[in-house]
């Protein structure tokens, strides 16, 4: 087993992405919920507590650290109509220039889906103006109010309204697109004698390069785990070092021989990344890993509640559940932004080695949510307890004992 077990040192950290600040639009009409969404996800707010929130004047602008290399850029923009007009024009660069996220929010309660629909199509033609690789996510939101059994297809449908008035607008561009360059074609004809043939290369070339809108849509509410879910996808994409992270899981998972293990974001507890054995694929809970996510916030505002700790505190670090003959599972803190769920068969005896186990790799993966030329609290402590050295090649010896060297092969041992 010694031998299958990866390389966690220099040769890895080389591959860790420097730090990334996205840009993240979080836009709609005025009281469809955006920053009650906002505040639960990023703030650690109950559904309930959302009640006390007022409008949103203008933009308001936070910084979301989301693991250690990924830096969000939130601009969660008022959906009044004067607002709404500002960003469109005077606004309109500034706020939709560089950005790598559109989260677009419809309530599904409005009275006026054709106003709210133009008002979308209005946004997406500034971002396409502006930002045209944004990724797009609608948010049907407000889903709790509509009646269970009715729930799928009023989501169809208006899902099915956005997509429309989506590919219309995206239809229309590319037509002017064309008319304008059969225009400057038979201009340059009509003044240039065999110009014609250029002018229909242009055409075909300006029309191919008009990109395709990604569009993907979630029907939400804050009363439930949907939230999690479209969240969760959004953020995915966005982490820097997701590959890396999810390769070292799936390892580590193989190792302990467990069924199931979730990545949380320390704050947020949004799924990073997960690893799935075969007897854990057969699990019927699609919606589990969200439902996680609801708990375990749930449950950490309890805590903050009783304990009298601040909501973005670390209310525990380990948290234990057996099950019998059915399974066994650990929730506990893993590296400095991260929390680590395990799901295992049954018996002791691999659950008190998996939990030490598991314990003991966290230090191997603490540099791949640490921005990169930050010093890791590991490696602080070994440099305060070792003396300085003069000498090139001794401050290489250091930095292989610092990141494992030959001893790699007994990190989970």
């Amino acid at each position: 087993m010694a031998d299958s077990i990866p390389f966690f040192g220099a040769d890895v950290r080389s591959e860790v992405k420097k730090p990334k600040k996205r840009k993240v639009l979080l836009m709609g009409k005025s009281g469809s919920g955006k920053s009650s969404m906002r505040s639960i996800i990023f703030s650690s707010y109950l559904a309930r507590d959302t009640r006390r929130l007022g409008a949103t004047i203008d933009i308001d602008l936070s910084q979301v650290k989301f693991l250690g290399n990924l830096t969000l850029n939130l601009w969660d923009c008022g959906g009044q109509e004067a607002f709404t007009e500002n960003y469109l024009s005077q606004q309109r660069q500034h706020v939709f220039s560089n950005v790598g996220v559109l989260i677009y929010v419809f309530d599904i309660e409005s009275r006026d889906i054709e106003r709210d629909l133009a008002t979308y199509v209005s946004v997406i033609s500034a971002l396409t103006q502006y930002s045209s690789g944004a990724k797009v996510f609608v948010l049907i939101h407000k889903m709790d109010l509509i009646v269970a059994a009715s729930r799928e297809a009023v989501f169809e449908e208006r899902v099915r309204l956005v997509r429309q008035k989506t590919a219309e607008y995206l239809q229309n561009v590319r037509d002017n697109a064309r008319g304008e360059v059969l225009s400057d074609g038979g201009s340059a004809a009509e003044g240039g004698g065999g110009g014609g043939g250029g002018g229909d290369a242009s055409m075909g070339g300006e029309y191919d390069d008009l990109p395709d809108l990604e569009l993907t849509p979630f029907a939400t509410s804050i009363w439930d785990q949907s939230l999690y879910k479209a969240w969760a996808s959004i953020i995915h994409d966005l982490v820097p070092n997701l590959a890396l992270i999810e390769t070292n899981l799936g390892h580590l998972g193989r190792l302990l021989e467990a069924e199931e293990m979730l990545l949380f974001e320390r704050t947020s507890f949004l799924v990073v990344s997960h690893w799935t054995s075969a007897e854990g694929a057969s699990n019927p809970c699609e919606d589990r890993f969200e439902r996680m996510s609801n708990i375990l916030k749930s449950f950490k505002s309890s805590l903050a509640r009783y304990t009298g700790t601040p909501r973005n505190a670390e209310q525990f670090k380990l948290f234990e559940l057996r099950f019998g003959v059915r399974f066994n599972l650990f929730i506990g803190k893993f590296t400095t932004n991260t929390y680590i769920l395990v799901v295992l068969p049954p018996g002791e005896a691999r659950f008190n080695a998996a939990l030490l186990n598991t314990q003991i790799a966290a230090k191997q993966f603490e540099f791949l949510d640490v921005p990169v030329g930050v010093t890791t609290n590991k490696e602080q402590q070994q440099q305060q307890s070792q003396p300085n050295q003069p000498g090139q090649q001794q401050q290489q010896q250091q930095q292989q004992q610092q990141y494992g060297g030959n001893g790699s092969s007994a990190v989970y041992a």
